[in-house]
């Protein structure tokens, strides 16, 4: 059999080799960081008042996060797919811009946007509602930075999704919400919760658009990231292993539940029900 890649074993073999000197070596390394630690210091750092805050924080905001990308995310790659006007390829340029975009100028640009006398700051805090230096300031940093994951894997899926179900489906009196619950959406579920997932990691491991809007108070706007990194500079080492590695942990079980539950939506496609 042919291979299309020229020297298939070498070729593997170099991947797979940095993939563990990238990607493995750092992780296994902080793993076992992690272990030296201990079970009874493990749990003493972890329960205390100021990680658990920290931990409760970052998991607040990174789901208030993903659930605004998620319908965002969704609308804007439906009206960029679906429809045709001017400047579309404009602002579908500007959905990459978090990638390119370093995230202390983006958490720089929030923060001048939203304290009370900025742009955005000074209508909402006549509302009576505050944004920087608050959670809803960290959910709207995690928000920005994540917001290209759930647009960029729902997009493709609905460039690739042919219109003639639906024509049928219009065609017998189905109400387009129901053609958008019964055949789209069962259809781009997949990418979606793997853009959805993608958005929720990224949020949880945020650092740099974070710390310059959240105000960072201990027990109060202090995210995980930020703690991590305060540990490593009063050296600290296992308490700042001990953190990551937990952070770690959570977003290898948020994937393997989103994997699992991509398997059973295949399955229950592929057998009709």
């Amino acid at each position: 059999m042919n291979r299309v890649i020229p020297g298939y074993p070498l070729s593997l073999g170099i991947t797979l080799f940095y993939l563990c000197l990238i990607v493995l070596l750092p992780l296994g390394a902080l793993v076992w960081q992690a272990l030296d630690v201990g079970w009874e210091r493990y749990l003493a750092i972890l329960s205390g008042a100021r990680t658990a805050s920290a931990f409760r924080v970052t998991l607040t905001t990174a789901a208030l996060a993903t659930l605004f990308n998620a319908v965002y995310g969704l609308a804007l790659a439906w009206v960029l797919v679906r429809y045709e006007f001017p400047g579309r390829r404009f602002i579908d340029a500007l959905v990459d811009v978090p990638f390119a975009l370093p995230t202390a100028v983006a958490g720089l640009a929030l923060s001048a946007l939203f304290v009370k006398n900025g742009w955005f700051g000074a209508p909402l805090a006549a509302l009576g509602i505050s944004v920087a230096y608050t959670p809803l300031g960290i959910a709207a940093a995690m928000a920005f930075t994540s917001i290209p994951f759930v647009v960029r894997t729902v997009q493709p899926v609905l460039e690739d999704l042919a219109t003639d179900v639906e024509e049928a489906a219009a065609t017998l009196g189905a109400s387009d919400w129901r053609i958008f619950a019964r055949i789209i959406f069962p259809a781009i579920f997949p990418a979606f919760l793997t853009g959805a997932s993608l958005a929720f990691a990224r949020s949880l491991g945020e650092f740099g658009a974070i710390i310059f809007i959240a105000g960072n108070l201990p027990l109060k706007t202090e995210v995980v990231s930020l703690l991590t990194f305060i540990r490593i500079e009063e050296y600290d080492y296992p308490a700042a292993a001990a953190i990551a590695s937990t952070l770690l942990g959570l977003a290898f079980a948020m994937l393997f539940l989103v994997n699992m539950i991509q398997l059973w939506q295949q399955r229950r496609i592929g057998t009709g029900d």
